[in-house]
This record gives structure tokens, sequence and C-alpha cells, in this order.
């Protein structure tokens, strides 16, 4: 008996041993999967950023040699109207001098052939001579300006540049082996992902953040968020569908972002709220999460299309525009749809009113919110709080709500006859233009 136990003890360790080695195993294999992305990621961000500076570079080379070009071509340019309109009026003055010239040994030629010539007509000859003379002013010189007094050509080039140009190509560009901000966390909402980053450079001081995303089967990103903030709700998004996200920073002072963090997949398995189409007061994006209240006389509560709100989730109101306030104006939400009412201050429903009282069951609490204006932010949060074993069997319900507004928030114990796992939200406005926009 003794062996077959000591058989069994031993055969039990050498099974657990072995799925201990199994698990061992799958771990290091695990462990060999991360650290080949490790290495894929090294050599492909490696390759991309040597292909990244030789385009830059190149595109540099090219922009500065047609800046030179363009700068030589446009002070030879300069060279070429100075010569031009320098010239000129020494060409005018040579072409009276040559003609001086010509005139003077014209009158060379006559006179020696007035003195040389027939003595009968020598006369004549020298009369006619000496007033050709006189006519002519041969004490009139043309004015040749001297050397100092017409250009000299030269070019002032100054050394200097090739030293800035030098100092400012031996700074420009940086090779960083790590962003300085990484996404952190990614949270899903109904129809939308909460995306999260933080800072990872002790040393950076950012100034903004832009984050981009893409559908993961889609080639090119796009921003959907630019700011000081360091977490941003991405809307509009399909639910059970990979999204890829990256961020990065601009430094304090610095025009030029920063390189992208490793990009990262979320999604979303929420199915977006929405808006109930046909109710006449209220018009609705193509989406069907943003309302409108229209000029229609029909009043009445606007539900959502299913009870699309659970526990434990963050339900949001975001006013969009405002319109008139009236008391009975309520955002919230509810067990079930009830037609017939105008308002979601009844029985089975907590909401704010636009001038900020909150309603319990129809009853307003001694504890007010803000009221509502154009760009306010109004959320409920809620938990379940059991209050017995029967309480899942049709007994007291309780749930913990939280309704925040502009900074402030109420909370407060909801009681009900049922459990409810899953609840409708609405919203109600007496006059138009107020649209809101859920998520």
């Amino acid at each position: 008996m003794e062996a077959e136990a000591e058989a069994r003890l031993l055969l039990q360790e050498a099974r657990e041993s072995i799925e201990a080695a199994r698990s061992y195993r799958r771990e290091l294999e695990q462990r060999l999967r991360g650290l080949h992305q490790a290495r894929k990621q090294i050599r492909e961000s490696a390759t991309l950023t040597r292909d990244v500076l030789e385009q830059h570079f190149n595109d540099l080379k090219g922009t500065l040699k047609k800046l030179l070009d363009e700068r030589l071509m446009s002070l030879l340019q300069e060279v070429d109207a100075i010569e031009q309109e320098s010239i000129k009026p020494l060409d005018e003055c040579q072409k009276l001098i040559e003609h001086g010239v010509s005139t003077a040994d014209d009158l060379l030629r006559e006179g020696e052939s007035a003195v040389h010539g027939d003595v009968g007509q020598q006369n004549e000859k020298l009369c006619s001579f000496t007033k050709k003379a006189l006519h002519i002013q041969l004490d009139s010189l043309p004015e040749v300006p001297s050397l100092v007094d017409v250009p000299c050509l030269s070019a002032q080039l100054d050394d200097c540049l090739l030293t800035i140009l030098k100092n400012q190509i031996f700074r420009h560009g940086t090779v960083a082996s790590r962003p300085p901000v990484q996404l952190e966390e990614f949270i899903e909402k109904p129809g939308g992902i909460l995306v999260r980053w933080c800072k990872v450079d002790d040393d950076f001081i950012p100034q903004d953040y832009r984050l981009q995303y893409r559908k993961s089967t889609a080639s090119h990103f796009e921003d959907v968020y630019v700011g000081s903030e360091t977490e941003f709700i991405v809307l509009h998004i399909d639910p059970n569908v990979d999204y890829q996200f990256r961020v990065c920073a601009r430094g304090d002072g610095r025009q030029e972002w920063s390189p992208w963090s490793v990009p990262q997949i979320g999604r979303t398995t929420l199915v977006p709220h929405e808006w109930t189409t046909g109710l006449e007061g209220y018009s609705l994006s193509s989406r069907r999460n943003i309302a409108l209240r229209n000029d229609s006389q029909s009043c009445g509560v606007l539900y959502s299309k299913a009870p699309t709100y659970f526990c434990g989730q963050t339900l949001t109101f975001r006013i969009e525009t405002v319109g008139q306030p009236d008391r009975r104006d309520s955002l919230g939400v509810c067990v079930e749809q009830q037609n017939g009412y105008d308002s979601l201050q009844r029985d089975k429903a907590v909401c704010i009113s636009t001038n900020g009282a909150v309603f319990v069951n129809g009853k307003e609490m001694t504890n007010q919110l803000p009221a509502v204006t154009s760009g306010s932010t109004v959320t409920f949060d809620m938990e379940v709080v059991q209050l017995g074993p029967s309480s899942n069997e049709g007994g007291n319900f309780k749930l913990r709500v939280t309704i925040s507004s502009n900074n402030r928030e109420v909370v407060f114990d909801w009681v009900l006859d049922q459990c409810c796992v899953s609840l409708y939200f609405g919203c109600s406005f007496s006059y138009p233009g107020w649209k809101v926009l859920v998520f």
C-alpha cells in the first residue's frame, strides 16, 4: 500500500512538474515573441528614420541650391543693370567726342588747303576757313568724367554666412531613441474610446499634444485632437473594430512636433448611444447622437433608442447650443420609457433641469447644480448598492448616483423597487434652440 501511495505521489508530482514545464515554456515563448516584436520595432523604426533623414536632407540640398541659384541670378542681373546704366552716358560722350574729332579733321584739311593753296583764291579760302573755325568754337571741349566719378563694380560677400550656415546645419535635426510621450490607457465608451497619454521624458516640457487615429485597415492617420490635455474621448468609433492611435507633443516655445509615440490598438465593444427617431419636436444628426429641439409645437420627452446605459459607466450630455430655459426642462435617466410626460421630472427617473435643479422620482432635491450653459457637460455615474439577498429578486434596489456639472456634483442614493441592469436616458426642452450631444 505504501508503495502504491508513493507511486501515486510521484506520478502526481511528475504531472505537476510537466504542467509547470509547459507553462514555463509558454511564458518563454511569449517572451521570445516579445523580443521579436522589440527587435522588429527597432529595425523598422531605424529604416524609416534613415529614409526620413535622407529625404529631408536631399530636399534641403535641392532647396538650398535653388535659393543660391536664384540669389546669384539676382545679383548678376543687378550687375548687368548697373553696367548698362553707367556705360550709357559714356557712350553718348564718346559719340560727341568722335563727332568733334571728325569735324576737327575736316577743318584741318580745309585750313591746310587754304594756307597752301592757289594764291589767287587764297584770300577767299582763308576768309571762309576763318568764319567756319569761329562757328565751330574750337575752345569748347566736352567734359570726360574722372575714374573716381564713374562706377567701379565689386561684390560684397559676407564670409560669416558660411559660419552661420555651418553652425545651423550642425545643430539641425536630432535622432531620438524614444519619443517624449507615450499612449497610456484606452477606456471603452459607448461609440467611443477615452484615450490617455503621459510624458515619459522628465526633461521634456510639453506645450501641446497631438493625437491621431485611423482604422487599422486605413493607410493614413488623421488628427483628432490638438491641445494641452492628456486625455480625449474619440467619438464616432464603430464597435468591435480595431483603431490605431499615436500621439506626439510640441515642446515649450518650439514650433516642430516631437517624434510619434509607438502606435497602439484600441477598440470598444460598447454600441453608441442613440436617440429615438420619429419624435416630432426633435431633429437628429446622421449618427443620432445629437438632438436639436426644433420649432415644432409638439412637446414631450425624447428617449434613447434602447436602454444602453449600464451602471459603472459614465453617461455624458454636452450642451452644444442653448435656447430659452424652462423649469420643466430635463436631462437624465429612467427605468423605462413612459409616453405622455413632458419631462423626466417623474417617478422612476433622475434628472437635472436646465436651471440646475436635481429631481429624484419627481421630487426636487435641496442640493442644486449650476445652470447649464452652452458648452456645459453633464455626467451621470451610477453604481449598485446591495441592500440584502432579496435585492436581485424584486426587493429594494439602490443605486448610488453622482451627477456632475460645471465642476460641481451631487451624490445621492436612488431606491427602486426592481433590479435595473440597464437604463434609458432622455431629455426634454420646452423651447427650441437646445442642442445636446450624448456619449
